[in-house]
Order: C-alpha cells, then structure tokens, then sequence
C-alpha cells in the first residue's frame, strides 16, 4: 500500500510500505478514508527533532476491515475516529480521565496511508452513529486531534459562562480552542492572531477580539482590553517559550493556563511563576475522553470544525501538503488516500 514517509529532515515522500496486520488481539485495522498533516509534524519536519524514515500520521477516521479476537467496542464495517493518543480505557489514570497518560498506551503513527493498525481499539476507536455524509469528514477528522486539543487547552484554562478566554496561537489547535472556548459558553475570546485569514477563521469560530501584538506588547494589549488585569483563562498553542510567557503573563493573577502547545525549548521561571500566582494545566490531549461528545455536536451540525482544513490533497502530494503548511501558505492539510 502508499504511505507517507518522512526520510529526514525536509524529505518527505509517498512509498510503498508494508500493509499492517492485525499484531495483538487487541488490534483493529481501518481503511482510512481520510488523514491530514499536524502542526506538530513540522517539528521534524524542520529539523527541530530527529527523524529517520519515520512513518507519519496520528489524525484519522475510516471504516473496521478487520479486528482482533479481543476487541468488542467496533466491528468490520463500522466508520470510527480514533484519538492520537492510544489507551487501553481500562487502567487507573484512564478512568480517572486522562487517557493520553494511558499507562499501557503510546501514540499513533503510520495514519498517513491507506491503511493503519490501531493498538488498543476498544479504548483509543468511536464510532460514529452510521456511515457520515462525506461533508462531516473533514469536521470528523478535526475531532481526532486539533479539536479535542484545542477542546482540552478551553477546559484546562476553565472557560466558561463570563469567562474572558485568551488563545495564543493561531493554528489549527489555537483556532479550535476558540471554537471550544465559545461552545464552553465564554462571553468574550481574545485571539491573538497576526495573519488575515486566520483572523476571519477566528472570527467565525467565535473569537470576539484580535490582538496582532506579541510578547510583551501582546500582553498589555490583552490588560487594556480586561480593565488592565488579564484574561481568566488562556489557552497557549504553540510550544515556544515566548508563547508559554505570554500566556502566563496575559492570565490574570489567581486564573488558569491551558497549555497544549507541543512543548520546545520552554523553561518558566520560578520567580515569574511565584508572582504570578495562577494555575496551570496542559500536556498532550485526552482526546478519547472528549470524542463522544465532539462527534454527537459534529453529527447534530451544532459545530464545523472541518473549517479549519483550507487545503486537500490526494495522498501522493503529501509533500506539497507539507510544504505548503512550512510556508504557512495553508493552515491545515487534509489528505485523501
């Protein structure tokens, strides 16, 4: 079968890869009907991590062609979405909500293909009440993990009714923590955004106010809109230590930080933190906790998420996808195997 590989750094290509097969009994195969390209691939992309041949892909829904003898919750023939993260659904940290932390879990890789092995089906799979019209896919696929992150970085910041939420970031994950942000009933949504089309995309979405500014100049425009104290709740989506300062610094004292960006390079000083005083909380997504409740508001149309794909491409130009979001010519790539 075709799948993506990124060989190093900058070289990405679509080969012929072996067809996975069911490993363990606790595996299911999917026909992937779609996947796409995450902002967090770019990082080794771009070199800022290593990679060796690495087979790409975390974000995916299709159909069952084949599962293990152990799996119970899907069957051959089932559309599902999958969460980025694999969990069993099973242990302690699991149950008490945290399946990106699964202790017999991992990541997902490979989904950029025209067919994937999921570990762990019954706790990493949801199915879907049938068979989606093609136009819910694109809002389905967001669902596997730019929206559930963005979804975690809106519910660890604590938005909510009269909440005003800040979002650093305007990604793809940034992009749908104002979406989450406005579904969570916050009254006012800060995005700090300097390029147009995300901007309109922010507005759409539910973003009530723009910040272009960054760092400390982003962070006193924020107090000029809050009557000078700061944002109950921000939500950072990028990573970098700039932006994690930011966030914190455009909270107000005593309110909440999500943090969801892919961590690089980011160390907070004590002595900020100290004096700051406000609450933080991120990681990567449990995305499996959210995924029941996104798609019944995708499949009752209450939210469209698969707005934020601006780009589709067949699987064999995966590597303009690639390029296109390096040079932020595109926001979020959509791929069709």
């Amino acid at each position: 079968m075709r799948g993506v590989v990124m060989e190093s750094a900058g070289d990405v290509r679509v080969e012929d890869v072996d067809s996975p097969r069911i490993e363990r009994p606790t595996d299911a195969i999917i026909k992937l009907t779609a996947a796409c390209i995450c902002g967090s691939d770019l990082w080794p992309y771009r070199g800022a991590q290593p990679v060796d041949h690495q087979s790409m892909g975390h974000e995916y829904v299709g159909v069952v062609s084949e599962v293990g003898a152990d799996v119970q919750s899907v069957k051959p023939g089932d559309f599902v979405v999958g969460s980025f993260c694999l969990s069993d659904g099973t242990c302690e940290i699991c149950k008490d909500g945290y399946p990106s932390r699964c202790v017999n879990g991992g990541f997902m890789s490979g989904a950029q293909a025209e067919y994937a092995r999921v570990p762990l089906a019954d706790g990493t799979l949801v199915k879907t009440p049938g068979v989606p019209d093609d136009s819910l896919i694109p809002s389905l696929l967001a669902a596997s993990d730019v929206l559930g992150t963005g979804w975690f970085g809106a519910v660890a910041a604590h938005a909510g009714p009269g909440k005003t939420v800040a979002v650093v970031g305007d990604g793809a994950v940034g992009l749908m923590a104002i979406l989450a942000a406005k579904q969570l009933g916050a009254s006012r949504i800060i995005a700090m955004s300097r390029h147009a089309s995300r901007q309109k995309l922010a507005r759409e979405f539910g973003a009530t106010d723009i910040v272009e500014e960054r760092g400390d100049a982003g962070v006193q425009a924020v107090k000029k809109l809050t009557d000078g104290y700061g944002a109950h709740s921000v939500v950072e989506a990028v990573g970098l230590q700039e932006s994690m300062m930011q966030a914190i610094h455009s909270a107000l004292s005593g309110g909440y930080v999500g943090f969801v960006g892919v961590s690089h390079g980011v160390s907070i000083p004590g002595s900020d933190l100290f004096a700051k005083e406000v609450h933080l909380m991120g990681g990567p997504a449990p995305v499996r906790l959210f995924l029941p409740d996104l798609i019944r508001l995708i499949w009752e149309h209450k939210i469209d998420p698969g707005k934020v794909f601006d780009l589709t491409l067949p699987l064999d130009k995966a590597a303009e996808g690639y390029k296109a979001m390096d040079e932020r010519k595109a926001i979020k790539v959509l791929l069709r195997p």
